[in-house]
């Protein structure tokens, strides 16, 4: 404080005139820098939060595709299994936005004041979904992860570098652009690579082709290869407008809430035209686990986090940051055998493949 005095009695006696313009405005200008630099280090602290949600969330979604999956075996349909998701995601978000903003509804000038775009996400995810259930017997386990994973990473960009879905618009740079061939490539080393060192195979697509589509071409092939892109792109765009309607909305809660509600319905229509089959067997000797009903309640955490990540971060590294997530969550079911999935224990190459994906994280968000 003494030190500060003597500055400003200083500069009192060298501009006696001109003293109160002249230490209002350095005033000013300290405030200023002080109260920037203190909301540049909220920021940071900000960022860093979104990047450990969007972690968690990632961690969270292969967990939601075991529990799934054995709920699938219980009710004998893919699309009775989601529907049921879809339900119990619905009914937790809307306790939640009941405690969070008191209501369900909002404003029905929404309708005309806001692009037709902001209630599709619901029906994002559900095609992102029923594209998976549709590709796993065409292309096998490896290619339905690593194209829409690439569809995901290319969207993703894209929504970014032209600021689509009103997203927070960020420059795609060449350093950027390596971070995320960099997160692909890490997909592809965790994913591809072990699998390719157990079968000793000098081509994982070929033994894809043996094992799952041995009655289709190539050209077959790549036909649901580039449905597999478009599926991963379709999930980015649910991100970015998942992210866009809670803005408009004024809540993270409410919007995830919507976004479900849109996708239920949308299931509902599908199961009536479909008719699936619905039953609840036991496909072990054992009871039907509790845990198999949990399911839609970590999908709609996945997509609360997405709603609060993207204006924070923006969608493309929103997207590669739940990318890391997922296959580190991925590896960690294989490793402990949660939720009756099989052991497998993590290798030194799948490893590798998560440090090269956290090293394209960081120049995407460094750069």
């Amino acid at each position: 404080m003494a030190g500060i005095f003597k500055i400003v009695m200083k500069i009192k006696l060298d501009y006696p005139d001109d003293f109160h313009d002249y230490f209002s405005y350095r005033l000013v200008l300290i405030l200023t820098c002080d109260r920037l630099l203190r909301q540049d280090k909220e920021m940071r602290e900000y960022s860093m939060l979104a990047i450990l949600v969007g972690l968690a969330i990632g961690i969270g979604l292969p967990m939601q595709t075991s529990i799934n999956s054995r709920l699938r075996n219980s009710v004998g349909s893919p699309f009775g299994a989601s529907l049921i998701s879809f339900a119990v995601g619905t009914l937790f978000l809307a306790i939640m936005t009941l405690i969070d903003v008191h209501t369900l509804g909002f404003s029905t000038t929404l309708f005309t004041s806001q692009p037709v775009w902001i209630w599709l996400g619901g029906l994002l995810g559900v095609v992102y979904l029923t594209g998976n259930i549709l590709l796993f017997p065409k292309l096998g386990s490896v290619q339905t992860v690593i194209m829409p994973v690439l569809g995901q990473i290319l969207a993703g960009l894209l929504i970014d570098n032209f600021g689509w879905f009103d997203s927070p618009q960020s420059t795609l740079t060449m350093t950027r652009f390596l971070g995320a061939i960099l997160v692909l490539a890490g997909v592809i080393i965790t994913v591809a690579a072990q699998g390719r060192l157990e079968q000793r195979h000098n081509r994982i697509t070929e033994t894809a082709e043996k094992d799952t589509a041995t009655d289709t071409d190539q050209s077959g092939l790549g036909i649901w290869r580039a449905l597999g892109v478009v599926a991963g792109m379709l999930s980015a765009m649910q991100t970015a407008v998942n992210g866009h309607l809670g803005r408009v909305l004024g809540s993270t809660v409410h919007a995830a809430f919507v976004s479900f509600l849109v996708g239920t319905l949308g299931l509902i229509v599908i199961v009536l035209v479909l008719r699936p089959q619905f039953k609840l067997i036991r496909p072990t000797k054992t009871p039907n686990p509790w845990w198999m009903w949990i399911g839609g309640m970590i999908g709609a955490l996945y997509v609360l986090g997405n709603v609060y990540l993207v204006p924070v971060v923006g969608t493309g590294l929103a997207v590669v940051i739940v990318l890391v997530g997922l296959m580190a969550g991925s590896l960690m079911i294989d490793q402990f055998g949660w939720f009756a999935s099989k052991k497998n224990p993590i290798s030194g190459v799948q490893l590798m493949g998560l440090l090269v994906m956290i090293v394209g994280v960081a120049l995407i968000r460094v750069f």
